[in-house]
């Protein structure tokens, strides 16, 4: 086979799911209302106007339809006949954003939807969808670095379920402002996307790069339908049928992209090339799973349950800094994008220079992020 990378194809099906999303969301609004499924303001949310939501629901119609024009194409068909990953991701979607959807109408207590969270992540192993090896910097010999963790099917069940989770979960609290979790989900879905289609290049057409490649770009366009609907101001949310589906389908591609990479493709000194799979993941799921691990530690020190609500996220942070609702999510975009492209870009180019790029633009980042904290001090001190 000739290394031509689909990329096209991949575009084609994303503007797909895109489109399809954007055209549906207006309709599930006028049934979301009718439906009842309504976020009247509480006192920890920001907006003050009932807004209807599950608007998840066009998310994964948009996906479906992306789905289903690849398994048409006669390149990204491969995703389908060399894997059940799609199809699990797309049956797995399917309950989840059912269950998210019945939270948006009646709201259901924690731990059902945890144990639904689990059931899910359940149906994504049954399908295949888990860890097989894993790179440890240990046991390796004098021509290599290194060695890999093969996994049997139980260790990789266990570690996939809880990553998935652990996704759907941060995901879900990271969702508090306008545009905020589908802007995330765009650009992680699209980081993941670019790592796989390297994956594919650098491995010769490996067929195993192509389910990641395409779950990612139907999210991706998924998300980004959707944005338009949902951004400051928004008017509808994408309620927990949408934030638990991009969790579910970001672990997926991140766990179908790194679970089973052909670590071959790489000499065995190649480090940044055994590393590239944990530092894309870890890139893409930093903040989201920063904001719920600080979540978790600051509920139970307080001695609430570690899915009590409070007005402490990561973005009602940056509110109270100063920053307008827009700006606060525009920074957690640039935030996101710095990691998780930088990650990628390490996988792909020169190191020493990508390090060097991502270092500034985090420096930038971190001046802008407290630019009206700062203009607030020097107020405070002018005479």
């Amino acid at each position: 086979m000739d290394n031509v990378l689909p990329i096209r194809e991949y575009l084609l099906v994303g503007l797909i799911s895109a489109t399809l999303t954007f055209l549906l969301t207006g309709l599930i609004r006028r049934g979301a209302i009718r439906a009842g499924a309504v976020a009247t303001p509480r006192a920890r949310d920001v907006h003050v106007i009932p807004i209807p939501r599950a608007g998840g629901i066009g998310i994964y119609l948009g996906v479906v339809a992306g789905m289903g024009l690849a398994h048409q194409l006669p390149v990204l068909r491969r995703a389908f006949e060399y894997s059940f990953d799609p199809v699990g991701v797309l049956v797995a979607g399917g309950v989840i954003v059912l269950i998210g959807a019945l939270d948006d109408r009646f709201e259901l207590d924690a731990w059902t939807k945890l144990a639904g969270q689990v059931m899910c992540a359940g149906i994504l192993v049954l399908y295949g969808v888990q860890w097989t090896t894993f790179w440890v910097p240990w046991g390796g010999n004098g021509e290599s670095i290194g060695s890999l963790m093969v996994l049997d099917r139980n260790q990789g069940a266990i570690l996939t379920v809880l990553l998935v989770v652990v996704m759907i979960n941060a995901m879900n609290f990271v969702d508090g402002l306008d545009g905020l979790a589908g802007g995330l989900g765009f650009i992680a879905a699209t980081a993941t996307c670019v790592f796989s289609l390297g994956v594919l290049w650098t491995a010769g057409g490996y067929v195993g790069a192509y389910p990641p490649a395409l779950i990612a770009a139907t999210l991706a366009g998924g998300c980004l339908g959707f944005l338009p609907h949902n951004f400051q101001p928004a008017k509808i949310f994408m309620g927990d049928s949408g934030s638990m589906l991009i969790g579910l389908m970001l672990a997926s591609a991140s766990i179908s992209a790194s679970g089973r990479i052909p670590y071959n493709a790489w000499r065995a000194t190649d480090v940044v090339g055994m590393l590239s799979p944990l530092l894309v993941v870890a890139a893409v799921l930093f903040l989201p799973v920063l904001d719920l691990l600080m979540a978790v530690i600051r509920r139970t020190r307080r001695g609430e349950s570690p899915f009590a609500a409070d007005k402490m996220h990561l973005h009602h942070r940056l509110l109270e800094i100063g920053h307008s609702h827009r700006r606060a999510v525009l920074l957690i975009y640039l935030w996101a994008g710095l990691l998780a492209f930088g990650a990628v870009a390490v996988t792909l180019f020169d190191v020493a220079v990508v390090l060097w790029i991502t270092g500034v633009g985090l420096l930038l980042a971190v001046m802008v992020s407290l630019v009206p904290r700062l203009r607030s001090r020097n107020h405070q001190g002018a005479p």
